[in-house]
This record gives structure tokens, C-alpha cells and sequence, in this order.
């Protein structure tokens, strides 16, 4: 049985039940949930996250830390007001309709992690979960488990020249391990790696395992198309930035894991840029293995 994992919300505006998913601007490589704002006299425009549990955005108004902002609709131009307040800091909550049914609160103040998710009713909304699931719609809502056969998006039939390569197919889960203790970096069917961000922050990034799924999401706000300052192992803490190579697609600095395919295990390189979905191998892995589907390949 499948397992939910990173669950991609989709909302609406509780005043004119319009939706407020933003398809051009992504988050997390996710559409994201496009929202006004006003911030000390300043308007602008907000796009969170819809990766429940991550709390990265983009904004174009700079918004101090601790400041309460007042939220609105960016259609129907209503000011979204909620009775309630937060349970951290007692600054009021917004709102916002969950096409699932119920809804989803966050907090107005910048900086705080307070919010939450309600259902009308749980076994509707797993129900539509698992429909969208099965329509092929946001795959990365359910994710298999290990145990489970996963049938890709795309197929490719094989060339002559791939006959001789391992290949490994889209949607395959990857363990990955650190590359100086050799330790497991997957925790609870997910990617776990520490990464500091450029304000010196420390914190965790959680992503999909799968290859050629690309969702992640982020204990610390990561600005996109920002590289982070560094990645870590989080169990000793070495970093597995690597100075020799860089990514293919943006040109930014790439951290190396290690992944194990049917034969050996092997190097695998992923870039540090926020939102960059370049992954790649060593020149000498290359001969013998293929990533299907990888956007360099």
C-alpha cells in the first residue's frame, strides 16, 4: 500500500473560491500558492510553498523578521481575515480553502512555523488523493514503497548503444549513502541532508528518493535559484560540496553522494542551486550505467 509523503496543496480563496495556484512561479519545483500582501506601507505579491510542511517562498518586497502581514487575494482583492490566532506568537491566522476540503491556516508573522491542516473529512480527501494518484496527477502526492512495482511516466525503448548498460529507470528508489562514513542518508523513506543556507543557518532538506521526482522540502526558508552554502551529511557532519565539478545545466557548485545501483555503488552528483534539477555521474560510471529520463542525458 502506498504511503503520503510530500502532499502538494491546492487551495482556494475562501471569499470568492477562486484558485490560487501559480503555475509559472514554482516553489520547490511545485505551483505555488500566489497571494498579495502588505508589509509596513509596501504591497507586493507572495508565493508559498505548497509542499505542506515546507515553509520556502518568494516574495518581491523585502518583509523584516517578526512582522505581522496582512494577506489578501490577489483576484477578488479581499483582505483575508481569520478570528484566529496563532498558538506560538498570538498573531492572527489566515485561511485559505483546500480543494480537498477543509483547510489550511498559517501563521501572519513572518518568521513563525505555525500552521496547520484540517479536513472536512479524511477518508474523502485520502480517496481523492489516491483518484488523482491513479489519473496519473501529481505522483509525488503517493509515493510507492520500496516493495511496490513503480511504473514510469515515460519509456524509452532501448538503443543499441544502451544494450550494454545497467539502466536506471525513472521513479526507481535510489539508497543513497555519505560518501566519508558511508552511513545511510535516508531517513524515513526520504532524502535527509543538513544544509546551511546563505544567511548561515543550519537546518535539514528532505527530498524524494526517487529518481527524476524532484519535490523536496526544507526545515529553513532556501531562497530560489539560490545556491545554498553548503550541504552536509547529517551524521558526520563532513560536507560533500565538491570543487572539481559543477552542474551541466546552471553552472553552480554540486555536492556528491553515493548511490547503489544492481552492480556497484556509484557517484552520484547533485547541484546546490534551489529549484536546479541536474543530477549526473562519473565520466568512468557512465560507460556502464544510464539514468533514464535525466534532463542531461
Amino acid at each position: 500500500m502506498s504511503t503520503v509523503n510530500f502532499i502538494s496543496l491546492i487551495v482556494k480563496c475562501p471569499v470568492c473560491n477562486k484558485s490560487l495556484m501559480d503555475h509559472e512561479h514554482k516553489v520547490d519545483n511545485e505551483p505555488s500558492i500566489k497571494l498579495s500582501i502588505e508589509s509596513g506601507g509596501k504591497k507586493g505579491t507572495l508565493s508559498l510553498s505548497s509542499v505542506y510542511g515546507s515553509f520556502n517562498f518568494l516574495t518581491d518586497i523585502e518583509v523584516p523578521n517578526n512582522e505581522v502581514v496582512s494577506f489578501s487575494c490577489p483576484i477578488c482583492r479581499e483582505e483575508l481575515e481569520s478570528a484566529e490566532l496563532c498558538k506560538s506568537c498570538d498573531a492572527p491566522m489566515v485561511s485559505l480553502i483546500l480543494d480537498l476540503g477543509g483547510k489550511v491556516s498559517f501563521c501572519t508573522r513572518k518568521g513563525c512555523q505555525d500552521h496547520s491542516v484540517g479536513f472536512e473529512d479524511l477518508s474523502v480527501a485520502l480517496k481523492k488523493l489516491y483518484q488523482d494518484f491513479g489519473g496519473n496527477a501529481n505522483i509525488h502526492n503517493l509515493k510507492p514503497t520500496r516493495d511496490e512495482v513503480y511504473t514510469p511516466i515515460k519509456t524509452k525503448q532501448k538503443s543499441e548503444a544502451d544494450n550494454n548498460k545497467e539502466i536506471i529507470e525513472s521513479g526507481s528508489f535510489l539508497h543513497v549513502y555519505c560518501p566519508f562514513c558511508r552511513k545511510s542518508l535516508i531517513y524515513d523513506d526520504m532524502l535527509k541532508l543538513k544544509i546551511i543556507n546563505e544567511k548561515g543557518e543550519a537546518g535539514y532538506i528532505m527530498s524524494s528518493p526517487y529518481l527524476n521526482i524532484f519535490t523536496s522540502k526544507s526545515t529553513i526558508h532556501l531562497p530560489e535559484e539560490k545556491e545554498v552554502k553548503d550541504i552536509l551529511c547529517n551524521h558526520c557532519d563532513k560536507s560533500l560540496k565538491i570543487p572539481e565539478r559543477s552542474c551541466e545545466k546552471c553552472g553552480s557548485t554540486i555536492a556528491k553522494v553515493i548511490v547503489s545501483a544492481r552492480t556497484k555503488m556509484i557517484d552520484f552528483y547533485i547541484c546546490s542551486r534551489k529549484g536546479c534539477t541536474w543530477h549526473g555521474l562519473n565520466m568512468d560510471d557512465l560507460e556502464n550505467i544510464k539514468l533514464e529520463d535525466s534532463l542531461e542525458w
